[in-house]
């Protein structure tokens, strides 16, 4: 049972955004506002989706890309965030997980993941 005064103050932070629907094993590309000094810009941060947590306006999401070196960088977003300026589907991912986390030891050709083939 929760509080109806939580829950109508998540339903104002949650109402006028635009999510889509995505699920782990999509590739993301999800636009960010950075703040650098007094400068303000949007960088865009692309990788695998390979979990998503929470309920509410808490929920999360943890996208993971490759970086130099082949070095994996993993990022955890608030879905409902004003930061997030806004989150695109690239590619949807073929599954049997809810949670990706065996990508952290696979590299290469053994991390890649099937594309969902629409009929």
């Amino acid at each position: 049972m929760r509080n109806r005064y939580i829950e109508s103050f998540e339903k104002a932070q949650m109402e006028g955004k635009n999510i889509p629907l995505f699920r782990a094993g999509d590739t993301l590309k999800v636009a960010v506002h950075i703040k650098e000094g007094n400068k303000e810009r949007i960088q865009n941060y692309e990788g695998l989706c390979i979990a998503i947590r929470g309920e509410g306006a808490g929920r999360t999401f943890m996208v993971r890309k490759m970086g130099a070196n082949s070095v994996g960088v993993e990022r955890i977003f608030p879905l409902y965030s004003d930061s997030i300026e806004s989150i695109e589907v690239l590619r949807r991912g073929r599954v049997r997980r809810a949670k990706l986390f065996f990508l952290r030891d696979l590299k290469g050709k053994a991390a890649r993941i099937k594309e969902l083939r629409r009929k």
